[in-house]
């Protein structure tokens, strides 16, 4: 008995585009990432630029590590992140208490920065609540946080 390669379902494949958070949700992230890039390209910085140097702001000076954790993204692409900004002098990452740990601290440079992108952001922000209204914008934040604490308990 010869066996034959079960032929993929195509139904299947359009309820799984249909129905996976994940494929949806990274789908959403791209698009919405696309749209807050083209509104704070005046600024020099990309949306995952600003994110840190929002975090940083409101924690700084902080651990690397920490900071990783707070944005919910691996240390690697953090990294790339942080290397960019600190070219541009908008933060200064020096040792830690621990040598094996780096802090993260936000400069004058960046804090200016962020000051001048912040306008920005906001005009990016308002465009998506104009466009969602307030509350299904305040649930969706709310369903967001949901699913990111859920991701964190596996």
């Amino acid at each position: 008995m010869e066996d034959t390669p079960k032929k993929l379902d195509s139904a299947k494949c359009r309820e799984i585009g249909r129905s996976c958070a994940c494929y949806n949700l990274r789908r959403a992230a791209r698009a919405i990432t696309r749209l807050y890039d083209d509104f704070l390209r005046p600024s020099g910085l990309r949306t995952t630029q600003y994110s840190v140097l929002v975090a940083t702001k409101l924690r700084g000076p902080v651990a690397l590590t920490k900071l990783a954790e707070l944005t919910v993204t691996e240390r690697t692409t953090l990294t790339r992140n942080l290397t960019i900004l600190e070219k541009k002098d908008f933060i200064l990452i020096e040792p830690g208490s621990d040598r094996r740990e780096r802090q993260v601290t936000i400069t004058g440079q960046g804090q200016n920065a962020l000051m001048g992108a912040i306008p920005l952001w906001e005009t990016a922000q308002a465009h998506i609540e104009k466009g969602l209204g307030e509350d299904r914008l305040g649930g969706l934040l709310k369903d967001l946080s949901e699913l990111t604490a859920l991701a964190r308990i596996t």
